[in-house]
């Protein structure tokens, strides 16, 4: 194992090096590296510290490396960004014939990394996002076949006396640490079940519930939405109780495999882990403690991925008891949100960070028009409709900064959960919730050359993958493509038109591209493994990461001169903050790229 470990470091390390010696080029061009649609818009930003008027642009084909378009001119220099004084956009929409290229400067070396040109470029995609899902599983894991944490866990803050064995067994490991959060796992199955309805048919059945190789008549992804579902049920032990985090930053005691962690609870190293039980008020075992105020986020959410269970189990699956199962805990947990309005945050213990959300109405309108769909009682229609005005435009939408997860889960699919039980003018004020949304990015986004208007916040890629799918779903509710553009922005920002010019996926592309290759995970450090799939935190702002407590880097930063006063991303295990998959904001990509392996030419 040992010189299997050295063997891959030190390919990464020639890797690097290579590229190392492609920073010293003094033109730089980024494209999206997945590639493009046929007749969807096509933009190349192309970047140096000098003018570029001059220059002209060609596409050559990789498979014969025949010039197949050329001779366009640079358009606007946009100035400045970071350490670069001039971008350009240039825009290669016209050519339209499918195959593998890359964007080259006439008459010199400069050239992009490959991308494809295609109708079917993102149908391997969604796959790949569900590997690195299942890859977060605990309990029983496929990719380590290994068994971990099987004595979660024992019971704080909750009616039974502390301590109190329960068994909360199962669901994902939030990210590079193994800590466990319904606030998380709540939303990623959400995203699952809502992909799953919205984009049928586009999902294989390779693997058995157990993510062995054997097909077992249903899809991939509700096998993973049921992996999440059954630790669902565990967490919400009786009907008016509910469990929301196993475990807490004692966890972080440094890189250890998940069937070997030694972290101390309390119990023994190795033993027991602590399982916070959600009674909305502020919790913490050690110094510092987080500030709640209710578990309506909680609980919406909850209900809204119980209530799409019930409709995919009872009609396409064919299972009328897990359905009504699934049915009867929504219903119980919907009810305790009402009673508990606010949010339950993430509970810490010897370091300040946590999960701060403090939004809770767009949560438990998207549980009320679940419930509505499937039950059709007058009562939860009513309140969606009461939820949703609460909500109104709410969101970091706009916004230059927010604390971590504040507007968590980011984009509120409850508008366009209610949008079609509802009556038109109803209708047109959900389009326009969304709209204003989308606009306040839409102004950010025209103060810099590559059409981003994020805040560079910590975790900035979900933020990222949450716009692309508002604007989407915006499209479907009003018909309105003039902000597609922008959304592809975003889309092409993620996959590798970024100032590093690094798709922010681990293993997209699966070949020819830039992809973070030493994610903050100890499965990778320790097995050379790569979790493909797996989106990163993604760029923060310099003052984000100066700031953060234990963050280091472990080797010669090789896109240092990338990195700005503005924003930086660093390809380092050891940056927890730009460089570490998450569970949630991975499954938060997986509606958009499913939207585009439908989309095809459209």
């Amino acid at each position: 194992m040992k010189k299997l470990k050295l063997l891959i470091l030190y390919t990464f390390l020639i890797s690097s090096l290579g590229y190392a010696e492609n920073l010293k080029s003094k033109i730089f061009i980024r494209v999206n590296q997945v590639g493009y649609l046929p007749t969807e818009q096509k933009i190349a930003i192309v970047f140096s510290n000098k003018t570029l008027e001059k220059y002209k642009l060609e596409i050559i084909n990789l498979e014969n490396d025949n010039k197949v378009w050329k001779n366009k001119k640079f358009g606007k220099n946009l100035g400045n960004f970071g350490n670069f004084e001039n971008h350009y956009l240039t825009d290669f929409t016209e050519f339209k014939k499918s195959g593998r290229y890359k964007v080259k400067i006439s008459g010199t070396d400069f050239e992009s990394l490959p991308f494809s040109l295609g109708e079917n470029i993102y149908n391997k995609y969604p796959d790949f996002i569900l590997q690195y899902i299942r890859q977060q599983r605990c309990g029983y894991n496929p990719f380590l076949d290994e068994v971990c944490h099987q004595k979660d866990g024992r019971s704080m803050y909750g009616p039974m006396s502390d301590s109190t064995y329960i068994d909360v067994s199962g669901g994902w490991h939030d990210a590079g640490d193994y800590l466990r959060y319904l606030l998380t796992s709540g939303n990623t199955v959400c995203r699952l079940l809502f992909t799953y309805r919205e984009i049928k048919g586009e999902f294989n059945d390779d693997l058995d519930a157990l993510g062995h190789p054997f097909p077992n008549s249903m899809p991939d992804i509700l096998d993973e939405a049921k992996w999440g579902l059954d630790w669902m049920f565990k967490m919400h032990p009786a009907p008016d109780q509910l469990f929301h985090q196993v475990a807490d930053d004692r966890d972080h005691i440094g890189f250890k495999m998940p069937y070997e962690d030694s972290a101390d609870y309390g119990w023994g190293p190795g033993s027991y882990r602590v399982v916070y039980y959600a009674n909305g008020k502020p919790q913490g075992l050690g110094e510092y403690k987080n500030t709640s105020t209710g578990i309506a986020n909680l609980a919406g959410r909850y209900a809204a991925a119980m209530a799409m269970a019930y409709d995919i189990w009872k009609n396409d699956i064919g299972d009328p008891i897990y359905a009504a199962k699934c049915l009867k805990a929504g219903k119980e947990v919907y009810e305790m949100g009402l009673k508990q309005p606010g949010c339950q945050e993430g509970t810490p213990c010897l370091a300040p960070y946590r999960y701060y959300e403090k939004t809770w109405a767009d949560d438990m309108e998207w549980g009320a028009a679940e419930l509505y769909r499937v039950t059709g009682e007058q009562k939860y229609i009513d309140d969606a409709k009461k939820f949703a005005k609460m909500i109104n435009t709410i969101s970091w939408m706009g916004a230059d900064t927010a604390r971590h997860y504040e507007f968590y889960p980011f984009m509120n699919i409850g508008h366009y959960a209610l949008f079609d039980l509802v009556d038109k003018s109803y209708r047109d004020l959900l389009i326009n919730y969304y709209k204003d949304g989308i606009e306040k990015v839409q102004k950010r986004a025209n103060e810099n050359p590559y059409n981003i208007g994020i805040p560079f916040i910590w975790c900035s890629n979900n933020l990222a993958a949450a716009f692309i799918m508002q604007c989407i779903l915006y499209e479907k509710m009003s018909g309105d493509t003039r902000y597609h553009s922008l959304m592809t922005a975003h889309r092409d920002w993620l996959l590798g038109r970024n100032p590093w010019g690094v798709s922010q996926f681990v293993g997209i592309p699966e070949s020819g591209g830039n992809t973070p290759q030493y994610p903050h995970s100890a499965i990778v450090l320790e097995t050379g493994r790569q979790i493909t799939g797996g989106l990163n935190d993604g760029p923060v702002y310099a003052s984000i990461f100066k700031s953060l407590k234990g963050i280091r880097l472990s080797k010669e930063d090789i896109y240092a001169p990338f990195q700005s006063d503005i924003v930086v991303y660093h390809d380092d295990i050891w940056d927890y903050s730009t460089n570490e998959p998450t569970l949630d904001g991975t499954a938060e990509t997986l509606y958009f790229l499913s939207f585009f392996a439908r989309s095809k030419v459209e």
